[in-house]
């Protein structure tokens, strides 16, 4: 087979079809066919020449880890998985495509895939690691359906798009596991199979993301709550933004925390509560400053209320900013208010 170095328009406009084909297996909710579970691990324990294992089901990845500790495995299996299963049969099919042409496709595809799956596997992983109390990368044991869909989506591409020649057994064996499972722990003679979230919820930028219930949860209760990308303690995440109240700013320690519940929150309802001290007004327009260690430094913010309707809007402003007037200026991109034709 001659090496392929360019795309046709047909097969440029199947790329976008792969891509959304295997971001839904990765990001699916629905609960596992323990049946095709159990014909899927087979095959794949048979791609690597293993005997069958005896297969463990839980519900969640903090279940499966403490199933791990509690018969005390050593992960071996996984990277035979890793090795034999995914990266030789991946190098075999790159071998065919001009190397041009690999970093054309894996642009297109990749970069739309893989940020908010790796963003999944990395926010569950480091939130077992600390719950777990673990010193060990769990990055390593597992063989996650969610971050390896990545791959099959350009892989699946490859084969039923560009005809590359390719291994049936390896091809079928990692199918299997990505459609119908979700995360494995794979071990010589046991293989842990965690079932798939109940919820993934996610912003309009493909960020975990949920206002008063968890971005991850799963059907035994282990949850993970998020906003906008950053993982929350429960304490915040089961409570709405609205309900988020100022005072936590005083003892939150983490400077990337009391950042979200500042968003959250809002200036103008912090000011309210926390009592801004005014430092200079002019018209509708006032300076306050807050100063009880919300932040690294006091939040300056330029309060801003509506003449008609009486609404205030708040925004942060430099330390430096003592003269309302001076803050309105640098809002406005060095304009003086006094040259506004109409005030806003």
């Amino acid at each position: 087979m001659s090496l392929i170095e360019k795309l046709t328009p047909e097969q440029e406009a199947l790329i976008r079809v792969y891509r959304e084909k295997w971001r839904a297996i990765a990001l699916s909710t629905e609960r596992i066919d323990k049946e095709k579970v159990v014909e899927a691990v087979k095959i794949g324990y048979i791609a690597i020449r293993k005997q069958e294992p005896k297969i463990i089901f839980c519900d969640s990845p903090y279940a499966g880890l403490k199933i791990v500790i509690q018969k005390r495995l050593k992960h071996r299996l996984n990277i035979e998985f890793n090795n034999q299963l995914l990266y030789k049969f991946r190098n075999e099919l790159r071998s065919q495509v001009a190397w041009q042409l690999q970093s054309q496709l894996m642009a297109e595809i990749l970069t739309v895939v893989l940020p908010d799956l790796t963003i999944l596997e990395d926010t569950l992983r480091v939130e077992l690691k600390t719950q777990l109390l673990l010193t060990t990368n769990l990055r390593s044991p597992w063989f996650k359906a969610q971050l390896y869909s990545s791959t099959c989506s350009w892989v699946d591409f490859y084969i039923s798009v560009l005809n590359c020649s390719y291994n049936q057994i390896q091809w079928q064996a990692l199918q299997s596991l990505l459609k119908y499972c979700s995360w494995i722990l794979p071990y010589e003679n046991i293989c842990i199979v965690c079932d798939r979230p109940l919820h993934l919820r996610f912003d309009n930028q493909n960020r975990l993301h949920a206002e008063g219930e968890p971005a991850i949860e799963f059907i035994d209760g282990y949850s993970l709550y998020s906003y906008h990308g950053v993982t929350l303690p429960e304490k915040y995440g089961k409570s709405h933004p609205q309900q988020w109240q100022s005072q936590w700013l005083l003892s939150e320690e983490n400077a990337e925390l009391r950042r979200v519940l500042i968003q959250g929150i809002g200036y103008a309802r912090i000011c309210q509560e926390l009592q801004a001290i005014e430092l200079d007004n002019w018209q509708e327009y006032t300076v306050l400053k807050i100063d009880n260690n919300v932040d690294i430094e006091p939040i300056y913010l330029l309060k801003m209320t509506c003449p008609s309707t009486s609404f205030i809007h708040a925004l942060r402003v430099p330390p430096s900013m003592n003269s309302a007037r001076e803050a309105i200026r640098w809002v406005n991109w060095g304009v003086d208010p006094e040259e506004f034709g109409v005030q806003t």
